[in-house]
């Protein structure tokens, strides 16, 4: 008995079956595979989703509603600050209005993977295409991602404008570490992307009240990230929560390159890194270190996240959903 898997043989006279052409043919361009057609696929999804966020509207419109959050936000904390500590409350002002202005660009990172997938499942019903796509569904979605950290970005640099200038924020270009500030810069926006894919890997599975889970999570980890206010006035376990959160490395390295001497938002008295490592504050090589650890955990994690919950997700039809939310 012949084996069923194997081809019959081309009778005589009959040439074998071609595709002209296919000689040439590259299967792994065709799937969008190679760190070539990796970043041909993020940079288009960057460029998709700042047309998707910024030609909405007129370019004054745009730039206010980007602008217009982040800033008031700030003000309305070093008001708050103002009233309540008066003027011994005046070193903490600086303070405030850096961590109100870095936390513009973690909100957009956190939201924009999720809110991505969101809106191309509910509201433009195109996921699905997207994800049978050459390009890599992971890849695409962080490029949209990234555009929306570029648009909080806008919101970061105009707030820490205000402060200077209206806020007495002390801005000395010649004091600040910029090695530091291009370093922990990118170590961070990795780590915020990262938080976000991990968001995007839940959202995935979820169906309705899903667009209110980035806030959820920003305003949980605006606790532990010592934004506006050090962590040493947090319980222990609190703080402990923090110190493993690359976010909050983040902030202390953004803050300490910008503002030498202003609080730690890491250590001080009280402070479970004082109890841990017996001393006052992190150096700045323990900050790039911590935040790098950190940072990298937390990608890993993200990436398998992700890819467990898109398998799940593929296997049981959730990206060809849509629930009205």
């Amino acid at each position: 008995m012949s084996d069923p898997t194997t081809p019959p043989p081309v009778p005589a006279g009959f040439a074998p079956l071609r595709i002209p052409g296919w000689e040439d043919f590259d299967p792994a361009r065709a799937r969008g595979g190679g760190l070539r057609g990796h970043w041909r696929g993020f940079t288009t999804a960057v460029r998709i989703g700042w047309a998707t966020e910024a030609n909405w509207t007129d370019p004054l419109l745009f730039f206010i509603y980007s602008v217009a959050k982040p800033v008031s936000a700030a003000l309305i904390l070093v008001v708050m600050l103002e009233v309540i500590g008066g003027a011994t409350s005046r070193q903490y002002r600086s303070f405030v209005v850096v961590g109100s202005a870095l936390w513009a660009m973690v909100f957009s990172g956190i939201a924009g993977l999720a809110w991505s997938i969101l809106e191309d499942r509910e509201r433009y019903r195109m996921i699905k295409y997207v994800y049978v796509s050459p390009a890599d569904f992971l890849v695409v979605m962080t490029g949209r991602a990234v555009a929306r950290v570029a648009v909080g970005a806008m919101g970061t640099i105009i707030t820490l404008a205000v402060g200077v200038v209206l806020l007495g924020v002390p801005f000395d270009p010649f004091r600040v570490d910029w090695p530091l500030l291009a370093v922990v810069t990118v170590l961070g926006m990795v780590a915020i992307v990262s938080v976000g894919i991990v968001l995007g890997a839940v959202v995935m599975q979820t169906r309705q009240e899903a667009w209110q889970y980035p806030e959820a999570v920003a305003g949980a980890l605006f606790l532990v990230s010592g934004a506006v206010f050090p962590l040493a006035v947090l319980p222990f376990a609190a703080q402990v929560v923090g110190l493993l959160t690359p976010l909050a490395w983040w902030i202390e390295g953004s803050r300490r390159a910008l503002l030498p001497d202003s609080v730690s938002s890491i250590g001080g008295e009280g402070s479970a890194w004082l109890d841990l490592t017996g001393t006052v504050a992190p150096s700045t090589p323990e900050i790039v270190v911590a935040l790098l650890v950190t940072g990298a955990a937390g990608t890993l994690a993200a990436g398998l996240a992700f890819r467990s919950s898109e398998r799940r997700a593929k296997d049981r039809g959730l990206l060809d959903q849509t629930t009205g939310s």
